[in-house]
C-alpha cells in the first residue's frame, strides 16, 4: 500500500494544519512562548514577587536608587495591630499586607531588654539614626494599655489579643537572632522610593496584559458587530456604518483616547475602556471587507434558500470563515493597546499611582537616563519592546499559518 503524505495532510482539520504551520515557524513559536511567560508572571504576580505587598509599594527611602544585586541586612519588627487573614487567591490577586515593619540596619547591639540599632544609610561613615526598641515589641503585637515591665530576668507583657506573656530576656534575644534578621536583595535594584524594581516590573506585566485583553475584547465585540452588519446587509446600513468608521478613523487615535479618558476619568478600568473604544475601527473594516467577499458564495445562497435567519448565516457560517483575519488583526491590536497604555501612563492620564505600570515607571525614572541609574527607565522600556515585538511576530506567524493559499509541502 502506498501512503500518500499530501492526501493525509489535506484530510486533517484546517486548525491542525494551521497549528502545524505555526509551530514550524520557530520565530513565531518562540514569541508565543515569551508571551506565555509574561502571562504566567502576571497570573502568579504577588506569589513570585520579592515584595508581595499591595502594588509592590514597600518603600525604604534609605535604599533609593540602589544598583542591581544590592543587598542589605534588615530587622523586621512586629506591627502592633491585629492579624489580617489572607487566603491564597486573595494574595495572588491583590497581594498581602506585611505583618512586620522592616528597617535596614548597619549594626545592632542588645542591651538587657532593648536592642539598639543604627539605621543603614549607605554613606561612609554610615552615621545613621540610632533607635532603641524593646525586644518584646520586635516579636509581638503589644497591648499598650498594659505596659511591658521587667522582673528579674523576665519580661511580662500583654499581646494585642489580651493574653499575658512571660518570657525570659535571653529567649527573646535568641528568637530575634533566629527569626527577625534577614538579608534583603534587590536583583534589579531599587527605584527612587526604595521599592524593589523587579517586583514593580512583574506587577506592571499584569497591567499591560490586562489592557491588551480587555481592549481587544471590547474592540472585537464592537468591530465584529458593526462590520458584520455593514458587510452583510449593505445598502443604507453599510453607508451609515462606513461613514461612522471614517469619522472615527479621521480623529488621531491618541487624541481620541485622551478625550475618552478625560470623559471617563483617570483609573485602571477607564484606560481599558478608552483604548478599546478606539481600536474597533480596524476590526470593523477587516470584517466588513471579508464579509463582502464571502456573502456571495454558494453556501451563503444555499443557506438563504433553506430559510436560515440572517443572524444564523452571519454567526454560524460566515464569521467562522473569516476568523483567521480577525485573529491576525487582534494580535496587532494587542500590541497597539500595550503601547497606548504605556503612552497614557507616561503622560500621567493612565493607570494611577501606586499601581505600577511600565509607562508610569518610565515617566518616574526617565531623568535617571542621563545619570548613573539609566536602568530604572531602560528596563521597563525593554519589557514594553519585548512584549510588543512578540505580539507583532505572533501576528505575522498567524497570518502565514492561516493563509489557505499556502500549500503544505
Amino acid at each position: 500500500m502506498i501512503f500518500n503524505k499530501k492526501k493525509y495532510i489535506a484530510s486533517a482539520s484546517l486548525s491542525k494544519i494551521a497549528w502545524n504551520r505555526f509551530v514550524k515557524n520557530k520565530l513565531s513559536f518562540g514569541a508565543m512562548l515569551i508571551v506565555l511567560f509574561f502571562i504566567l508572571c502576571s497570573i502568579l504576580a504577588y506569589l513570585i514577587t520579592p515584595d508581595s505587598t499591595p502594588f509592590a509599594n514597600d518603600q525604604y527611602l534609605e535604599l533609593a536608587t540602589k544598583k542591581p544585586g544590592f543587598s542589605v541586612n534588615m530587622l523586621k519588627i512586629r506591627k502592633n495591630e491585629p492579624d489580617e487573614n489572607f487566603n491564597f487567591l486573595n494574595k495572588m490577586l491583590y497581594g498581602e499586607r506585611s505583618k512586620y515593619t522592616s528597617i535596614p540596619i548597619f549594626k545592632y547591639n542588645f542591651i538587657d531588654e532593648y536592642i539598639d540599632i543604627e539605621v543603614y544609610t549607605g554613606l561612609t561613615p554610615n552615621d545613621g539614626e540610632l533607635k532603641r526598641i524593646n525586644i518584646a515589641d520586635v516579636l509581638f503585637s503589644l497591648n499598650f494599655d498594659y505596659p511591658v515591665f521587667k522582673k528579674d530576668k523576665y519580661l511580662i507583657f500583654k499581646d494585642i489579643d489580651g493574653e499575658l506573656q512571660r518570657k525570659t530576656i535571653e529567649s527573646l534575644q535568641k528568637e530575634i537572632l533566629q527569626n527577625s534578621f534577614y538579608k534583603k536583595k534587590y536583583l534589579l535594584g531599587s527605584d527612587r522610593f526604595g521599592r524593589d524594581l523587579l517586583s514593580q516590573l512583574i506587577i506592571g506585566t499584569r497591567v499591560s496584559l490586562s489592557v491588551g485583553f480587555i481592549s481587544v475584547f471590547i474592540s472585537l465585540v464592537i468591530g465584529i458587530l458593526l462590520g458584520s452588519l455593514a458587510g452583510f446587509f449593505r445598502g443604507w446600513v453599510d453607508n451609515l456604518i462606513v461613514w461612522f468608521i471614517n469619522v472615527v478613523w479621521s480623529i488621531p487615535t491618541l487624541l481620541l483616547v485622551i478625550a475618552i479618558t478625560f470623559a471617563l476619568g483617570k483609573g485602571f478600568w477607564q484606560v481599558f475602556i478608552a483604548v478599546g473604544l478606539t481600536m474597533w475601527v480596524e476590526v470593523a473594516r477587516v470584517v466588513r471587507g471579508q464579509i463582502l467577499s464571502i456573502r456571495e458564495k454558494e453556501f451563503v445562497e444555499a443557506g438563504k434558500a433553506m430559510g436560515f435567519k440572517n443572524s444564523r448565516l452571519i454567526f454560524n457560517h460566515i464569521l467562522p470563515n473569516i476568523i483567521g483575519a480577525v485573529i491576525v488583526i487582534s494580535a496587532a491590536n494587542f500590541a497597539s493597546a500595550i503601547l497606548m497604555e504605556a503612552g497614557l501612563s507616561f503622560l500621567g492620564i493612565g493607570v494611577q499611582p501606586p499601581m505600577p505600570s511600565w509607562g508610569s515607571m518610565i515617566k518616574d525614572n526617565y531623568a535617571y537616563i542621563i545619570l548613573d541609574a539609566a536602568y530604572l527607565a531602560v528596563l521597563p522600556g525593554i519589557a514594553i519592546m519585548i512584549m510588543v515585538l512578540s505580539f507583532m511576530i505572533i501576528g505575522n506567524g498567524l497570518r502565514d499559518a492561516l493563509d489557505v493559499k499556502i500549500i503544505e509541502k
